[in-house]
């Protein structure tokens, strides 16, 4: 198993842990045995610990089905999915797994599908383990029962939405369940908000490690459930007290960074700041081989050079590149961002104004790299891969080794301490627009917006030329020449009275705000409403992007199938195994 010390969560019997979770063949159906008797486990240090176990699987890596394919960025299903990015490397590099992901041919028996669910049940199967083995011990007190329910509960309704998000339909199993062969033929919706609901009611305000779940914490993923349902007057009611009164675990307010770019350091003193809702924890150099790090995103890095290792996956789109552009008032060109010149082009380039996120958001030719230096054309593996470089999820030069791993790994130089952000604030208050927009507000749907916008426009965080990096400060020492032509402003008041453009604002403020951040797909997905919206988007991705990324050839999204990925084709095999089958595949498949 991942994580021999379980991150920056407290430390506990992580040997008990990785018995209780060894391999077994059914993922749901999973009792405490072999190793060690429930009689065992069955105390404050054993439940803790199979808590810890649960917590772990947040990255996506350890468990059943961990790893690249199931990372818990979603940098494939949320990103390259949506066109933030493509797969990259050379063609035949993930060419029969991960690309048909990204250009939806994927057979139903995909890896990077099945791994996904895999984990996500194993995930949900720790959580039923924790409130079963509650039952049986009879040393832990009654604040601490209360505490432990609501996060197994909040982290079983994370696992079950991550699979609601990913396979729409899926069967729903608790720590009551005696037969694991269930059907999938009902709306979990209603579990996952009871979980989150028993989170809200039962986790404690005050957490003392980092990176626990606190009520707060659990409001903001009920408010994010309600508006995958469209129940926007009952998110709208949980957003106006999570907004004002929400605090992390800490005891310190939830709110934006003024430094866009700390929300993506490795660094210990910048992680887990105030605009980290909720994140998975990661670390490196702590005697755990390198397993404790940042190990799902080890691919999507330049290829070999600056903090690479290999592999130059996960590169940066050219319309994701064009969708920074701004106009001569520092707003977004909706629906034209991609007429004219390509940002960064090979020849004639764009030279207007665009908005200051894009150079966080990925690495481009001629403009710096953190303290890398301006990336050389050597970092793009494959010219099909464009000209892009990911950079949210990397570390400077001045941390190599520090916040990079120096442990006997494969590619230790990419295996970071970089937390995998899961939520940030900025995603609450652009749902929380979204919501004032559909039944309450549209002038505090605005000042939602333009908090945003308005840290964007905040030159502390931007890139310069000629300066040296400071990564305890996350910014450039010399605030002298910006690395290109920024320009960013708020949306002016009254423009959001019309609601359509209210709503394409805030769309598209999310696609720049959370880009490269595997949002995008299932932000379609939410807003689709069988509309076609979602397929015409990602469809128009493909035939403009085809031009740089010959990868794409072939690729197609379709209306009323792609929507949602494929049930795994061996859990529906797993499912009829023993006389007739329950599990249903989704449409289209």
């Amino acid at each position: 198993m991942k994580k021999l010390n379980i991150k920056v969560i407290i430390p506990l019997a992580v040997l008990l842990v990785c018995m209780v979770y060894a391999c077994q063949k059914d993922i749901l159906n999973r009792p405490i045995q072999r190793s060690l008797s429930p009689s065992i486990v069955a105390n404050k240090t054993g439940v803790e610990s199979l808590l810890i176990g649960t917590y772990s699987l947040l990255d996506g890596v350890g468990g059943r089905g961990g790893g690249i394919n199931a990372a818990g960025s979603n940098w494939l299903f949320g990103s390259v999915a949506a066109g933030d990015a493509y797969k990259g490397s050379e063609p035949s590099d993930g060419g029969n797994d991960a690309l048909p992901v990204g250009n939806f041919t994927l057979a139903t028996s995909n890896p990077y599908i099945t791994s996904k669910y895999t984990l996500c049940f194993d995930g949900v199967a720790r959580a039923n383990d924790v409130l079963r083995t509650l039952a049986l011990a009879k040393d832990i007190g009654a604040d601490d029962v209360k505490r432990i329910t609501g996060e197994a509960k909040f982290l079983r309704a994370y696992y079950y939405m991550e699979l609601k998000k990913m396979y729409n339909m899926i069967p729903y199993v608790d720590e009551t369940a005696t037969n694991y062969n269930l059907p999938n033929d009902k709306d979990i919706w209603p579990n996952i908000e009871a979980d989150l609901q028993a989170g809200i009611d039962n986790i404690p305000v005050t957490q003392a490690q980092k990176g626990r779940a606190n009520k707060w914490v659990a409001v903001a993923y009920l408010a994010k459930a309600k508006m995958f349902q469209h129940k926007f007057l009952e998110a709208k009611k949980l957003f106006d007290d999570l907004i004002p009164n929400g605090i992390k675990g800490d005891g310190s307010k939830f709110a934006l960074n003024v430094n866009f770019q700390r929300n993506f350091s490795p660094q210990a003193a910048q992680k887990n700041s105030p605009e980290s809702v909720f994140a998975a924890q990661a670390s490196v150099n702590d005697n755990s081989g390198g397993n404790n790090g940042n190990t799902g995103d080890e691919l999507n890095f330049p290829y070999t050079g600056g903090p690479g290792a290999c592999c130059g996956w996960f590169n940066p789109s050219q319309s994701l590149a064009n969708s920074f552009k701004t106009d001569a008032s520092g707003l977004p060109l909706f629906t034209t961002f991609n007429d004219g010149q390509l940002v960064s082009g090979k020849t004639n380039p764009y030279t207007g104004t665009v908005d200051p996120r894009i150079d966080i958001t990925m690495g481009r030719p001629n403009i710096p790299y953190l303290d890398w230096g301006n990336p050389p054309a050597a970092w793009i593996r494959d010219p099909t891969d464009g000209v892009f470089n990911p950079r949210k999820n990397v570390y400077s030069s001045a941390e190599k080794g520090t916040n990079s791993s120096t442990e006997n790994y494969w590619a230790a130089n990419e295996v970071t301490s970089n937390n995998v952000n899961l939520m940030r604030w900025s995603d609450v208050l652009l749902m929380a627009a979204e919501a004032e927009v559909e039944v309450g507000d549209v002038n505090k749907a605005l000042d939602y917006v333009n908090l945003v916008r308005n840290r964007a426009a905040g030159s502390s965080w931007w890139v310069y030329k000629n300066s040296a990096y400071d990564p305890s400060k996350s910014e450039y020492t010399v605030k002298t020449t910006p690395a290109d032509n920024y320009l960013i402003k708020p949306y002016p008041a009254g423009v959001f009275a019309d609601k359509n453009y209210a709503r394409t604002a805030i769309h598209f403020e999310r696609k720049l705000e959370l880009a490269m951040e595997g949002q995008r797909f299932f932000d379609l997905q939410r807003w689709d409403q069988g509309t076609g919206s979602m397929a015409n988007e990602i469809n128009a991705f493909f035939a403009y992007d085809i031009n740089i990324n010959l990868q794409l050839k072939g690729a197609h999204f379709t209306k009323g199938r792609n929507e949602y990925y494929p049930i795994p084709q061996s859990e529906i095999d797993l499912s009829a195994s023993t006389g007739q089958g329950v599990l249903k595949q989704n449409p289209g498949y």
